[in-house]
């Protein structure tokens, strides 16, 4: 029997012991070797299967790679690196698909849910907005920023204009901490709150920030800070009324005296 047709029965046999049990008894180097096989159909591709498990460590690491990352591995090129890629986009149009139009109950827990897949190995940390309805429905999830996270680098007038375009009511702005820890840092909270002063601004309520780490996350909303910096701005729209009254006032008084 020749190499190929060795290759063929292996490759057949694994097809079939998906078909009959799902991924259930499979080591991650086999699954990853299915994976590749959807690109090379013809090609033994366990050599490859195993360095990128040896690489990457775990099967979640082989399946967040880039295509740049993946096709590094001798072996692995664009066609070989397919499968893995159709997993990743195909898993974030399912989670997408699972969220986007359906009721939003104002649960941080579910918007970790849905984005904590697609964000939870980045390298780079990703700024993203949620635009909601005046019904609470998710309508769309936009990136607006890759890198390190600062106020100079997020746009309002980018995220207003998202807004009108899409008509939304209100926003959920999500980043992640490539260190894992979600805390935020003193550049988030002026960040958020200099979002939420826009939103007010615009009429558009800001319903949180969530801060993703490594399998946990920070809620600006659950720990009252969103509240807390509506008041802030509230106060000073107050404060600054008052101001415009006192200089009116004081120059109708001006305006008398030379009357």
């Amino acid at each position: 029997m020749s190499s190929e047709e060795i290759h063929k029965g292996h490759r057949r046999r694994l097809r079939e012991k998906f078909l009959k049990s799902g991924l259930s008894g499979f080591h991650d180097y086999e699954t990853v070797e299915l994976l590749l096989t959807l690109g090379s159909p013809r090609k033994d591709c366990k050599p490859q299967a195993k360095e990128a498990i040896k690489r990457f460590k775990t099967l979640r690491g082989v399946l967040s790679a880039s295509a740049e990352e993946l096709q590094q591995i001798e072996g692995i090129g664009p066609h070989s690196a397919f499968g893995i890629r159709l997993v990743q986009e195909l898993a974030r149009e399912f989670l997408k698909g699972r969220i986007v139009d359906q009721t939003f109950f104002k649960s941080s827990r579910e918007i970790f849910d849905y984005l904590y897949h697609a964000m939870r190995d980045l390298k780079k940390e990703l700024f993203k907005v949620i635009y909601l309805s005046s019904q609470n429905q998710i309508i769309e999830v936009a990136d607006l920023f890759e890198g390190t996270v600062d106020s100079s680098f997020i746009s309002p007038r980018e995220i207003v204009e998202g807004a009108l375009k899409d008509k939304a009511a209100a926003l959920i702005f999500v980043h992640n901490h490539p260190s894992g820890n979600p805390a935020p840092s003193t550049s988030d909270r002026e960040l958020t709150r200099q979002l939420v002063y826009v939103g007010k601004i615009m009429q558009m309520k800001v319903v949180d920030h969530i801060i993703i780490g490594n399998d946990r996350y920070y809620s600006f909303a659950d720990e009252g800070l969103i509240e807390e910096y509506e008041m802030d701005f509230l106060n000073l729209k107050l404060r600054g009324t008052s101001e415009a009254k006192r200089r009116l006032y004081q120059a109708r008084l001006s305006s008398d005296r030379y009357t």
